[in-house]
């Protein structure tokens, strides 16, 4: 992290007056939040990332080969046939993560059939899959990352996801556009309806000094609360004559496109997350509302001095966050689902965190986390299919890795690295007394 000095600008010397009028901070709890902040931001080495995802498809191979009832049975008399056991644990794995790469990456049989007279684009619809599964977790990531870098903990990626998501269904099946500017719209209207519920939260911790995590915490309750009334009231969002808690589906004209045709099918909103994440590294990197959320969020205190208003800054964040996860909301709406249910939202506000962690709350760390996480959530499918080995692995082997990332000591035990000077994840390590 930088020191207090480094960011504060030449107003500072010119006598600039503070602008700040939020509530005083408790500088202890800004003290441990900071120095959380300065952990994830600052991250690992890459090296040490590389090996955590390693060592994490090390130990999930180890757990597909030993739940394994036939690697079960020929370890029994281990002694008597070693090579046999190792082998049968071997095939096991290998059978998995073979099966995981095919439906994530690439399936060497599409391939060979193309070769043969089959269809060329058939090759790339496991990374179609990849990238659909990717898209809304790349957003949310972004939506957690970007209250990160302003010094923010976004714990309610998901009830901002619901924001979008019910406005983009109603507008969905509520009006009648021309094809384009309906899906405009609708976009559009996910980013206000997340934005909304991102600026509670901000303005409530501008306000009234309000932790942003209790706060998104309970209005993660809130909206599922909300989302609940609304799918259960037939003159809201519920479907007529349906008892069930689901919507109808938007219009087609609402619908986003598919990019190249079946296969592959790579969803607009794939494309929108990559403009997202491009436009938040611009924000970051080359605005002045971007300098401002890094400096608040490097230095709060340093930002009053030099005359930055950190209640706005933390508003102006949280209403950025809170609209990327409404708009994770919309291309999930728009894109795969065309309509909204209690199954819709699944764990991408839980998994938009783990993402942006893993990619150090920055905008290309994140995209590349999402596609890690989205290849092994797409693969999985195949894999299950294949082997009987159960989904559920993928999101082991991705709790693993989020565990491994956040302990290099860990892993440079494991891997027998040299030390390197204490940073990042390392700084927090063993705990806030270390």
């Amino acid at each position: 992290m930088t020191d207090d000095a480094s960011v504060l600008p030449p107003a500072e010397a010119a006598g600039a007056a503070p602008t700040d009028t939020g509530p005083a901070p408790d500088r202890g709890r800004l003290r441990y939040d900071r120095a959380i902040l300065e952990a994830i931001i600052a991250g690992s080495p890459a090296v040490v990332t590389i090996l955590a995802i390693v060592l994490a498809l090390v130990l999930g191979a180890l757990i597909i080969a030993f739940s394994d009832t036939a690697v079960l049975h020929v370890w029994g008399s281990f002694f008597a046939e070693p090579g046999v056991a190792i082998s049968t644990a071997w095939h096991s794995a290998a059978a998995a993560y073979s099966n995981l790469f095919a439906g994530a990456v690439v399936n060497p049989h599409t391939i060979a059939a193309a070769f043969q007279g089959g269809s060329v684009g058939a090759i790339f619809y496991p990374l179609s899959q990849t990238a659909a599964q990717a898209t809304p977790l790349i957003l949310t990531g972004l939506s957690v990352a970007l209250a990160f870098r302003a010094g923010l903990f976004n714990i309610g990626a998901a009830s901002q996801w619901i924001g979008g998501a019910i406005v983009v269904t109603y507008l969905g099946f509520g009006l009648s556009l021309p094809p384009v500017i309906h899906a405009i719209v609708c976009l559009a209207g996910g980013f206000a309806g997340g934005a909304v519920t991102g600026w509670v939260v901000g303005a409530l911790k501008a306000r009234t000094g309000a932790h942003e995590v209790i706060v998104t915490i309970m209005l993660n309750y809130v909206m599922y609360n909300l989302l609940s009334y609304l799918l259960g009231t037939p003159s809201a969002l519920q479907l007529p004559h349906q008892a069930n808690l689901t919507s109808p589906n938007i219009g087609a004209n609402a619908q986003l496109p598919h990019v190249g045709g079946p296969p592959p099918q790579v969803g607009v909103g794939f494309l929108i997350a990559l403009a997202a994440a491009a436009g938040m590294w611009w924000l970051l990197a080359r605005s002045t509302v971007g300098f401002e959320f890094r400096t608040v969020g490097a230095n709060p205190s340093a930002a009053r001095t030099a005359g930055m208003s950190v209640p706005r800054t933390w508003v102006l964040a949280m209403l950025l966050a809170g609209a990327l996860a409404g708009l994770s909301g919309a291309v999930t709406i728009q894109g795969t689902f065309h309509n909204l249910n209690f199954q819709s939202y699944g764990t991408y506000g839980i998994d938009g965190i783990t993402v942006a962690l893993l990619g150090r709350a920055r905008p290309a760390g994140v995209v590349l986390a999402g596609l890690l996480f989205g290849a092994l959530n797409a693969g999985s499918t195949v894999m299950s299919a294949a082997t009987s080995v159960p989904v559920d692995i993928a999101e082991v082997i991705e709790g693993l890795i989020v565990l491994f990332v956040a302990a290099p000591p860990l892993i440079r035990a494991v891997f027998r690295l040299r030390q390197a000077q204490r940073g990042g994840m390392a700084a927090v390590a063993k705990g806030w007394n270390g």
